[in-house]
């Protein structure tokens, strides 16, 4: 079998999309963001100070934690009203 060799590699070995392709004619109808709302909608990331981070070995004891401030406060509330 004979081995195929590149003509012209592309500079980045990741990066594997020839420069003689024109995305207008590959994606004509291609919209770019058409579903970054959608995609922002559902997504809620939060960035933790490293010391913070440190306390949560994961984000199931960060969202037990954060449900536990949420009761707190509702208990603060209850008595500030009664």
């Amino acid at each position: 079998m004979k081995k195929t060799s590149m003509v012209n590699p592309p500079a980045d070995p990741e990066d594997d999309l020839r420069d003689e392709y024109d995305l207008r004619e590959l994606l004509p109808k291609g919209v770019r963001g058409k579903y970054v709302d959608q995609y922002r909608a559902g997504t809620n990331l939060v960035l933790l100070e490293p010391d913070v981070a440190e306390a949560f070995p994961d984000e199931e004891a960060v969202n037990e934690a954060l449900r536990l401030v949420m009761k707190l406060a509702e208990i603060q509330q209850r008595k500030k009203v009664a």
